[in-house]
């Protein structure tokens, strides 16, 4: 029975479940079937039975002739529609003699080879795709070939951009359009009128003045080469976004969006029934998704019902009447519309009908009260320690690297140095974080170092991790609200229209990845480097710890007991107030206090011990050949010379190359 599972031998190795879903499928791509389809849930594999019941194992194709096309359940990650050129990802068929690839749509909606737009000219497939170098007058923005051509007009398009053409008539320089009856449209190129918008009617795009258009001077009603071969349809059943069928007005009205709550000036779907509108873009919003900002996924509702809440992205006041998304699982975290899903919050993919992963993401488990299994040194125990030892710099934590300075940690029973600060302990192997649209992951074991995209301080300590995107633990470990020691009294985020703005900690706007105050008129920002400073820090040049200070008013002069150079106490800098010595965050830490001393580095193809700057007398550095003031430095393996900063190491590589 169907109920119990449908076998599709040639779709998929699995039995599949019937599924009524509007997801896309995983074998044209595309979305919206009414008819529901089949899906795996090992696999998390969709088709439409739209799909699966027009694709037999072998067609007959009119851009093939010569040979019969199979059907590829597992197309190779190269592969190219040879009829639309876009990359095929899911089921296509194939010519194995001649390595001709069509994807499922292409296969099924077979283009004719000529087009009869107008007597005796019409548009004719190219064969010679070399020959093609207009731009196709859908404004589809697609940078590939093009395969239909009209050489009297000069226009070029695609294949799927001319399958709904039912507005042009048999001469492309006039057209009657659907959404404009009363009077014909012309073909322009160039300026558009000074009388109108100089926008497209029905999709509000910008018209350029070496673009095509048709316009209607009378009226004056302007259409996008787009609009006038595939407009809006007149009417849709999307379920997604309204329970009743919704018509297209093709007016300039205002309105409010019932989907995200912001206002609309033209071309709205409406229920009348319902006194509902929303626009174009709003119909296809996802139903389920994750975003960046929570850990939680994210639905899409009609009414977000929450009084006096905020955006979990914008942070600016949402209005409950409207549509939005919430999280199941807090119940007062509400997003809008346009925030959950623009492209730095939301990677993209559509989760309705996909199962919740459950995660344990927890990184140890307990033993009892003091002692606990670390996932990354399951070998022994760590014993929880409340009061840190007293800044000792070979007591280092594995995560971060830093010392353990009167902080809880936990320490390896066994190993004398495997040691976790307690914060570094519990962070959790898996999270999402405001700078990467895809989860996380903690990894433990970094191969030679790492370079924080947040910080752009080099690490070997544990990070998170996603492809190319990497931080360090303590970057990583930072979400919303944060709150900093000093600026407890308003929580900080991430504002990408913020980035390159002037930190307060080093009054440096080097960094452009920035944490600010939303207040209004407080208009503080901390760069990642500075908000994962250390509070309390050891140096060589004073016996007690020595604690972050967040600038001082004063009209006395003041000098770095490490480097003898002039400060400016606007900004942070560590200080011994009992001994009242002040000095530079960076004469303090050095530029590889991310380095676990010990280990070994490959920089600018030159290999490096990374040593701790703790003996009596302090080297010189082979580059700058001043003493290495900074607690640690790097020692090139096999000889006694030492680089103090990440410049001279870059120049001790660069000198190195140019010898080579």
């Amino acid at each position: 029975m169907e109920s119990e599972g449908v076998s599709l031998p040639l779709i998929h190795e699995h039995v599949m479940m019937p599924l009524n879903n509007l997801r896309k499928g995983d074998c044209c791509g595309r979305c919206g079937f009414t008819s529901g389809g089949y899906y795996c849930k090992s696999c998390d594999f969709f088709v439409h039975r739209k799909c699966v019941d027009e694709s037999p194992e072998y067609i007959e194709h009119s851009s093939h002739a010569v040979h019969p096309l199979k059907l590829q359940t597992k197309p190779h990650k190269d592969n190219i529609c040879d009829l639309c050129q876009e990359r095929i990802v899911n089921l296509c068929y194939r010519c194995e003699i001649c390595d001709f690839d069509v994807d499922l749509f292409c296969a099924q909606y077979q283009p004719p080879w000529v087009i009869a737009m107008s007597e005796p000219d019409g548009f004719t497939r190219c064969r010679d795709k070399e020959l093609l170098k207009l731009d196709c007058v859908a404004n589809c923005g697609r940078i590939i070939c093009y395969e239909y051509y009209c050489k009297k007009w000069g226009l070029a398009f695609h294949v799927d951009c001319l399958r709904n053409r039912s507005s042009v008539t048999k001469d492309p320089s006039e057209v009657n359009h659907t959404y404009h009856p009363l009077h014909p449209l012309k073909l322009y190129e160039g300026k558009p009128p000074e009388y109108s918008d100089r926008k497209c009617r029905l999709c509000a795009k910008k018209i350029y003045f070496d673009k095509l258009f048709y316009h209607c001077s009378f009226c004056n009603f302007s259409l996008d080469t787009g609009c006038v071969l595939k407009p809006p349809p007149q009417s849709v059943l999307n379920l997604k976004a309204h329970a009743h069928q919704l018509i297209f007005r093709p007016r300039l009205d205002s309105f409010t969006c019932n989907a995200c709550g912001l206002s609309g000036y033209r071309c709205p779907y409406i229920c009348v029934q319902c006194d509902f509108m929303i626009h174009q873009d709003c119909l296809d919003l996802p139903c389920v998704i994750n975003i960046n900002r929570h850990e939680h996924r994210v639905s899409r509702t009609s009414v977000l019902g929450v009084v006096n809440s905020v955006c979990g992205v914008c942070h600016q006041k949402v209005d409950w009447t409207w549509g939005g998304y919430s999280c199941q699982r807090c119940p007062r975290y509400v997003v809008h519309s346009k925030c959950a899903t623009r492209k730095d919050v939301w990677n993209g993919i559509e989760l309705e009908g996909v199962p919740e992963e459950v995660d344990d993401i927890n990184p140890y488990v307990v033993i009892d009260d003091n002692t606990i299994q670390h996932f990354s040194h399951k070998e022994h125990y760590l014993r929880f320690h409340v009061n840190g030892v007293l800044c000792k710099e070979n007591k280092r934590c594995r995560a971060c690297t830093h010392p353990i300075c009167l902080q809880p940690f936990y320490g390896c029973i066994d190993c004398d140095d495997f040691i976790l600060h307690q914060n570094c302990a519990e962070s959790p192997t898996r999270k999402r974080h405001v700078l990467h649209n895809e989860r996380l992951t903690l990894v433990t074991g970094v191969a030679n170092f790492s370079v924080c995209y947040a910080c752009q301080k080099l690490c070997n300590g544990f990070m998170y991790q996603c492809a190319d995107k990497k931080f360090d633990v303590l970057c990583g470990s930072i979400s919303e609200p944060f709150f900093h020691p000093s600026h407890l009294h308003h929580p900080l985020y991430y504002i990408p229209s913020e980035e390159g703005k002037q930190c307060n900690g080093c009054d440096n706007n080097s960094s452009s990845l920035v944490l600010t105050c939303i207040e209004s008129g407080c208009g503080f920002v901390l760069g990642f480097d500075c908000a994962t400073l250390p509070q309390v820090i050891k140096h060589r040049v004073d016996d007690h710890p020595l604690s972050l200070c967040y600038g001082e008013k004063t009209n006395g002069k003041y000098w770095c007991d490490i480097c003898e150079k002039e400060m400016n106490l606007d900004t942070w800098f560590y200080t011994c107030k009992d001994q009242q010595a002040s000095m530079h965050t960076k004469c303090v830490l050095g530029d590889f206090t991310g380095l676990m001393p010990r280990s070994t580095i490959d920089y600018y193809d030159i290999s490096y011990e990374v040593v701790l700057n703790n003996s009596v007398s302090r080297p010189f550095c082979r580059v700058c050949e001043s003493h290495c003031m900074y607690p640690i430095n790097l020692k090139m393996l096999g000889t006694t010379y030492h680089i103090c900063s990440l410049q001279c190491a870059y120049l001790a590589g660069s000198r190195r190359l140019k010898a080579n």
